[in-house]
């Protein structure tokens, strides 16, 4: 795939699929502009690849608006937006605090929100792009010790077929990514919590027909597909990437 001249929001960059997103599309000549809140591993990410780099907390709408306009008006125009930061809380349900949920929904539903939003407006202005928001199958299906971050993908499919109903005659696609377990800090943070981090890998990538979890590269790759002109008429969809996991009846 070439992106040579387009323009590519990436939220997310400090490490993980952000990271990856921002190594693949820069491979593909894209003009990358990563953020994050952890700037000395965002920006370390970001200049080894000669992208720029900028200090973003996407649950702070103000704060994705500037972002979003400042790529604008460096590059002319917004092509493609990829809300990818999330973060995460292991608890059942029962136990969940009020301040738990608040941090899931704040970076992970109100980040796409903003992210989608405010790529919409410049897109409006030029034409139209892509818009990719990371979900999960946890969107799809559940984990019961992640029940906030089950309802904030939840509401990612949701925005986006929203999003991608409204503006479709105004050449603007949006679509959704459903990854399984990814090879990332985020998910090795998840392993930690059980007594046994290596078994408990090995027994859930066990349950995966192809008996492994993804490489960053992986879903990134996947996310491109989306973000180019090869999914051109696919608009308001998930695309589950998930090495089987949710067709396996074991």
């Amino acid at each position: 795939m070439n992106f040579e001249g387009k323009s590519v929001i990436i939220t997310g960059v400090a490490s993980g699929l952000g990271h990856a997103l921002a190594i693949e599309f820069t491979k593909a000549n894209a003009k990358v502009y990563g953020c994050d809140v952890n700037d000395p591993a965002g920006k370390a990410n970001m200049d080894a690849l000669g992208a720029q780099y900028f200090h973003v907390d996407v649950s702070k709408e103000s704060e994705v608006e500037g972002f979003v306009a400042a790529v604008v008006a460096d590059h002319g125009k917004l092509d493609v937006m990829i809300n990818n930061a999330a973060v995460s809380v292991s608890e059942e349900l029962a136990n969940t605090t009020e301040s738990d949920l608040d941090k899931v929904l704040a970076v992970n539903l109100k980040g796409p929100f903003f992210g989608t939003k405010h790529a919409v407006r410049a897109m409006l202005q030029t034409g139209g792009g892509t818009i990719v928001n990371v979900a999960s199958i946890l969107g799809i299906v559940a984990d019961g010790m992640l029940a906030a971050y089950c309802a904030a993908k939840g509401g990612v499919l949701g925005l986006t077929r929203a999003a991608a109903v409204q503006y479709g005659d105004r050449g603007i696609r949006v679509n959704a990514i459903c990854p399984g377990d990814i090879d990332t800090p985020l998910v090795a943070e998840y392993f930690g919590m059980f007594d046994d981090p290596i078994e408990a890998r090995a027994k859930i990538e066990n349950e995966y027909p192809m008996k492994r979890i993804a490489a960053p590269k992986e879903i990134a790759q996947s996310v491109m597909f989306l973000a180019s002109p090869y999914s051109s008429y696919m608009t308001g969809q998930q695309l589950v990437v998930d090495g089987g996991l949710t067709v396996s009846c074991y």
